[in-house]
């Protein structure tokens, strides 16, 4: 599949069986993550993989986080918190949390250490796809939460950015693809 099609083509699969995903493979998809441009050559990133029991480190931290949402809760209701957290990690076989890590080499600009980090991420991506995996990218308010950063024993500048879901499609068929005409986000400018 050349480049253009893997870009069209790619698609968020959040259902995927419980195969295993080989070493080998995660290995690539983590290499192809490091061959994404950044300013520099910082290499901001760093990839957390879990697998099996592995995943639980993420379920806690999920609960944790939703615990402090909730303010005082029983220990029973705690139990739910983790209990619901631990299905929550078991839609995949593995789990690859993706953090940046930001330089603080003078002239380094962090938002560009976010952009390298995020680009990283969309390599990895298009490497699952062409692997013929299934990925999705979750985000949101628990992947950025201080606990999130605390339990990856991420430094005062590093955020987590999401975690990429991976296994093998339990979907026959992709989703059809849809954008905006790119003319219609796109201003051409010819003169001054």
């Amino acid at each position: 599949m050349n480049i253009f099609e893997a870009i069209r083509t790619r698609r968020s699969i959040g259902k995927v069986t419980g195969e295993a995903v080989s070493r080998e493979l995660i290995e690539r998809i983590l290499e192809a993550g490091t061959w994404a441009p950044n300013h520099r050559r910082t290499e901001p990133w760093t990839f957390f993989v879990m697998k099996g029991e592995g995943r639980k480190k993420l379920a806690r931290a999920l609960a944790e986080i939703s615990r402090l949402e909730a303010g005082d809760v029983s220990e029973e209701q705690a139990a739910e918190l983790l209990a619901k957290a631990e299905e929550k990690v078991k839609r995949a076989p593995v789990i690859i949390g993706v953090a940046v890590q930001p330089s603080d080499k003078p002239g380094v600009v962090e938002l560009e250490e976010y952009g390298a980090v995020f680009a990283a991420i969309q390599n990895m991506l298009l490497e699952i796809h062409g692997l013929n995996l299934a990925a999705v990218w979750r985000t949101g308010e628990q992947a950025y939460h201080p606990v999130m950063n605390k339990t990856f024993g991420l430094g005062d500048q590093g955020k987590m950015l999401g975690f990429l879901y991976i296994g093998y499609p339990a979907v026959k068929e992709l989703p059809a693809g849809k954008r905006e005409p790119v003319l219609d986000k796109t201003v051409w400018i010819d003169q001054a």
